[in-house]
C-alpha cells in the first residue's frame, strides 16, 4: 500500500503529533508499505537526508491551546501539492489535524484518493471550530475516514462536526521505556524521586506540584523533585520556590531522546499535574511502560489512559493540597507503588505501536473496500 502521512506541525520539532506520525511511518515501512511523511519544517537540512520525508513550507510559532504550534502559513504550496499527489498516486492520504492550517486543508481539498483524518486535540473552549464551522464543512465532507485518539478528542470535534469516528489511541514506544537501563547515578541514593516530564507551560500545572512538594518536604526531607522539559519556569513557580526556599528541586531542562528512559528509571513516582487541554496522556504511558506509579490530574484525556486507584491516583486539577495528599500516600507505601507500577506495565500493552498501527492499517483496508 502507498500511504501519505501529512503533518501540520514542524517535522524537525518534537511533539505529540509529529512523534505519532513518525512512529506510524516506521511501523508501516517495517511491514513493507511505501510511506511518505509530508509536512513543514524549520530545519530542512536535517530532514532532507531521509528519503521518506517530503518537506513543504517553513514554520512559524502560533499560539494554540496554551502552547505554541509550529505550523506553516505558506499559501503558495498548492501547485507543489498538486504535483506531488499526481506523481505519488497514494492509495491513502492520512492527514493529522486536518483543520489546523493551510497545508492539511490543501491536501484534503486536492486529494482524490481515500482521505483519512486523525483528530488529536481536546480543548475546553472550542471557539476555533465554532467560528470556522461553516468554512470547514466543505473540507470535512471530503474525509472518507475519521479517527480520534481518545473519547475526549472525539467529543470535542463531533460537537461541531458530527459523524462516525473511529477511536484509535496514541501509541507508546513501550520497549524504549521498559528495557533495563541504568538510573542516573547522582540521584540513585536514599531519596525518593518524584519526576515531572513536560514542556514548562502554564497548562502543565507545574506550580501546583512545586507547592505540593514544598508542603511534603516538611515531613519527608528525603524527597527530591526532578523537572524535565523545555522552556522556563513560570513566574508563579519561581515565586513559590523563592518565597518558601524549597530545596531538592532539580530543573534539568530538555534531555536527549536516548537519556529520557533513564529519568523514568530513576523516578520512584511520576507526577502529571496538568490542568487542561490534554486529549491523551503519552507521558502517562511512558511512565507505565517504565513500571512507575502515577499521580495525575483527573482531566478527561488522562482518565482515558489510567484508572484511579489502579495504575495511579487521580486528583482534582489545580489543587496542590490533594496533589500533596496523593503523593504522600505513595511516599509512605512502597508496596502500593510497586503494585500500581506493575498494573500500569500490564495495561500499557494495549498502546503498543504495533497494535495501534495495525488498527490504523485495518481501517485503511476497510475504507478501500468501500471506495
Amino acid at each position: 500500500m502507498k500511504i501519505g502521512l501529512v503533518s501540520p506541525y514542524d517535522l524537525a520539532y518534537p511533539g505529540g503529533v509529529a512523534n505519532h506520525i513518525t512512529q506510524l511511518a516506521k511501523q508501516f515501512h517495517d511491514w513493507g508499505h511505501e510511506v511518505k511523511v509530508i509536512g513543514p519544517t524549520s530545519n530542512p537540512e536535517n530532514i532532507i537526508e531521509n528519503a521518506h520525508y517530503i518537506t513543504m513550507g517553513r514554520t512559524v510559532p502560533f499560539p494554540s491551546g496554551g502552547s505554541l504550534a509550529r505550523i506553516s502559513l505558506s499559501f503558495w504550496l498548492e501547485p507543489k501539492i498538486k504535483r506531488l499527489l499526481r506523481e505519488e498516486r497514494f492509495d491513502v492520504v492520512h492527514i493529522h489535524e486536518p483543520f489546523s492550517s493551510f497545508l492539511p486543508l490543501c491536501f484534503l481539498f486536492l486529494s482524490k484518493t481515500i482521505n483519512v483524518g486523525t483528530f488529536h486535540a481536546f480543548r475546553d473552549s472550542p471557539r476555533l471550530y465554532g467560528i470556522s464551522k461553516l468554512l470547514l464543512t466543505r473540507w470535512f465532507n471530503k474525509l472518507d475516514g475519521r479517527i480520534a485518539v481518545s473519547k475526549p478528542a472525539m467529543q470535542f470535534v463531533s460537537k461541531h462536526f458530527p459523524g462516525d469516528y473511529h477511536i484509535i489511541p496514541n501509541g507508546i514506544d513501550i520497549d524504549r521505556f521498559s528495557k533495563e537501563t541504568k538510573p542516573i547515578d547522582k540521584w540513585n541514593d536514599n531519596k525518593i524521586n518524584i519526576l515531572f516530564v513536560s514542556r514548562l507551560e502554564k497548562r502543565k500545572g507545574l506550580k501546583y506540584l512545586i507547592s505540593a512538594f514544598g508542603d511534603l518536604k516538611w515531613n519527608h526531607p528525603n524527597l527530591r523533585l526532578i523537572i524535565v522539559g523545555s522552556g522556563n519556569l513560570d513566574e508563579d513557580s519561581q515565586r513559590i520556590l523563592s518565597a518558601r526556599k524549597i530545596n531538592d528541586v532539580i530543573i534539568q531542562g530538555s534531555v536527549s531522546h536516548s537519556d529520557l528512559p533513564r529519568y523514568y528509571k530513576t523516578a520512584d513516582i511520576f507526577c502529571a499535574p496538568n490542568t487542561e487541554s490534554e486529549s491523551f496522556g503519552i507521558i502517562l504511558g511512558e511512565a507505565m511502560a517504565a513500571s512507575k506509579p502515577i499521580v495525575a490530574s483527573s482531566i478527561e484525556g488522562f482518565k482515558s489512559v489510567i484508572t484511579d486507584g489502579q495504575e495511579g491516583i487521580l486528583v482534582k486539577p489545580k489543587d496542590s493540597t490533594q496533589l500533596a495528599k496523593a503523593l504522600d500516600t505513595l511516599i509512605n507505601n512502597p508496596a502500593l507503588r510497586h503494585r500500581m507500577g506493575a498494573t500500569g506495565r500490564k495495561r500499557v500493552e494495549q498502546f503498543r505501536w504495533e497494535k495501534v498501527a495495525g488498527e490504523v492499517l485495518t481501517y485503511y483496508k476497510q475504507l478501500l473496500k468501500l471506495k
